[in-house]
């Protein structure tokens, strides 16, 4: 880790939660990751599942940790079900892109039928040809084989 790294961690509110030096509603901690309440959250029960080690993005996250970490993410959205008594859940992740802290986390949000929310938040679209829709296949594809 360089200066800047040390830094980020420093000032980082994730990272002062997982370390205990901020308060929050935790419902989960261990040596891969700490779940708690989102402070503002979509319905109650939303937790934020992180990453124990500050990492900004699941990119960053390694390979040894991607698995334990969505092991936790598994069981704590199977306890936020059962707990708030959804029939379901949405989990889901911002990577850099309207991710308002820049430590890695997953949200884990209770629904249910009629709850408000709407599939995807967001406005959804189709490609304009299966010609479009192959070249855009084609450049994840060529991504994929180069890194």
């Amino acid at each position: 880790m360089d200066e800047a790294d040390g830094a980020d961690q420093a000032a980082c509110i994730f990272c002062a939660i997982a370390g205990g030096g901020t308060a929050a509603h935790r419902v989960f901690e261990d040596a891969t990751a700490v779940a708690f309440l989102d402070a503002r959250p979509l319905f109650p029960g939303h937790v934020l599942v992180v990453p124990r080690r500050h990492a900004e993005t699941l990119t960053d996250l390694s390979a040894d940790e991607v698995g334990p970490f969505f092991t936790r993410v598994q069981r704590i959205a199977g306890a936020v079900e059962r707990g708030t008594g959804a029939a379901g859940s949405f989990v889901a992740a911002n990577n850099r892109v309207s991710q308002s802290v820049p430590h890695f986390h997953v949200h884990v949000v209770p629904r249910n039928r009629k709850d408000g929310l709407r599939g995807f938040f967001w406005p959804r679209g189709r490609y304009a040809s299966d010609e479009e829709a192959e070249e855009v296949a084609a450049r994840v594809r060529a991504a994929l084989e180069g890194g």
